[in-house]
């Protein structure tokens, strides 16, 4: 099943870019930060069990298919949404 377009993909990898952006403006800076504490912490664990949930569905979807999955860790841990994405488009190729 091909669900991915070319359109979606541009378009998460946009606002994942510019979410970062946002998020990296917003945590440094020459003041102190805006964000809270709590905050930071709070997505920082989202963050954290996102990889996690991410990387056992890459890990089934992998060994469902044959593929080695263990590749795609570290891409996954620096970011999530761009490695989905391209796991995703990988998986999807037509074989030939």
């Amino acid at each position: 099943m091909y669900v991915w377009s070319k359109r979606i993909v541009i378009t998460l990898l946009v606002t994942f870019g510019v979410l970062q952006a946002l998020f990296w403006n917003a945590a440094t800076g020459g003041s102190t930060s805006e964000l809270t504490t709590r905050t930071t912490h709070w997505l920082g664990i989202n963050y954290f069990l996102l990889v996690v949930w991410v990387f056992v569905w890459i890990y089934d979807q992998a060994r469902v298919r044959g593929k080695n999955a263990w590749g795609w860790l570290l891409p996954l841990l620096v970011a999530p949404l761009p490695t989905l994405v391209a796991f995703v488009l990988v998986l999807q190729r037509r074989l030939k």
